[in-house]
């Protein structure tokens, strides 16, 4: 992986680390967060290789704009529901219930430089 990727890939980790438990944010806002508005595809594809990350990621936190599980199929089995169910998070057919009260996108300015 070339340094700026390892370099994406980490700011993507890092804010992603910062979702508080029983939370959840979207990868655009992720996006916004590292300064390129339309990169939550690429979001998705830091997320999907978070197994490299030297720190836990809870990847499960983070859903479309609209609230679905999209990135459940990187979990074995229904995994991304239930971690999501054992913080609180009422999720019914793959999505967040009461989406809105539990997005999250406070991450820390010195994060987003």
């Amino acid at each position: 992986m070339g340094d700026d990727l390892s370099n994406l890939y980490m700011k993507v980790w890092e804010l992603t680390a910062q979702v508080p438990y029983g939370r959840v944010t979207t990868y655009g806002a992720i996006a916004n967060a590292i300064g390129s508005k339309s990169s939550a595809r690429f979001v998705g594809i830091a997320l999907a290789h978070c197994y490299l990350a030297p720190f836990y990621v809870p990847a499960h936190r983070v859903v479309n704009r609209n609230g679905l599980l999209t990135g459940r199929h990187h979990f074995p089995g229904n995994q991304m529901q239930e971690l999501l169910e054992n913080e609180g998070i009422k999720v019914i057919d793959n999505q967040v219930k009461k989406f809105k009260e539990l997005f999250w996108q406070d991450w820390e300015e010195k994060q987003c430089e």
